[in-house]
């Protein structure tokens, strides 16, 4: 039994190696764009895993991330690892946590330079694929409206307000993985976080004790 066990688990490293390695060589964005090809050179920044029981699925790399190629490597995962409870050496064990964004690659910045929306072609892509290849998974953090509305269709509210209010309901219902909605942690969002206190007093004890359940 342990040794078709070790066999299992490596036939599932083996698919996600390969898909991990696919993403890297992905230029969807640039050959065969929705709209106007990405601006700039693709580099797809992802953490697969075939045992990780949590997946942090956010908006597209930054600027700084884009620079680093690893996710988070900002003042926004700061504050996201502060959410969770956990410092970097937990968030980076690709043993214990996925992370997998909307788009994988910096989508650029608009006029007011803010950063563009997640390409649409890389959720169509990718999406459907990962994460049958990693059907582990109990608990998805849904970080921000795009990473919402995929994963919770229907289920979502009018605004990011209403949905992530909504965490109770969302995360009580019968859907595989759990989903938790959640704002982006950007510093933008102060007011936000201000404005909410229901966020930090009653969601966030909440999350940070799945986290260390799942961990």
């Amino acid at each position: 039994m342990a040794e078709k066990n070790s066999k299992k688990k490596a036939g599932k490293t083996a698919v996600l190696d390969r898909l991990m390695a696919d993403i890297r060589a992905c230029r969807v964005c640039v050959e065969r764009p929705s709209g106007k090809p990405l601006p700039h050179e693709p580099r797809p920044v992802a953490i697969l895993s075939s045992t990780a029981r949590i997946a942090v699925c956010g908006q597209a790399p930054g600027t700084r991330v884009h620079a680093s190629g690893i996710p988070f490597t900002d003042p926004s995962g700061d504050r996201l690892r502060d959410w969770l409870g956990i410092g970097e050496e937990e968030f980076y064990d690709a043993s214990r946590i996925a992370i997998v964004p909307m788009g994988f690659c910096f989508p650029g910045l608009d006029a007011k330079g803010g950063d563009l929306p997640p390409r649409r072609e890389c959720a169509l892509e990718w999406r459907a694929r990962i994460f049958a290849a990693m059907p582990q998974i109990e608990l998805l953090l849904a970080v921000g409206q795009y990473a919402q509305k995929w994963h919770l269709g229907g289920k979502t509210g009018p605004n990011l307000t209403a949905t992530v209010a909504d965490w109770r309901a969302i995360l009580g219902s019968d859907a595989s993985p759990a989903v938790l909605p959640l704002p982006h942690p950007s510093w933008r969002n102060n007011a936000w976080i201000n404005k909410n206190p229901w966020f930090a007093n009653d969601l966030l004890p909440e999350l940070k004790k799945r986290v260390q359940q799942l961990l």
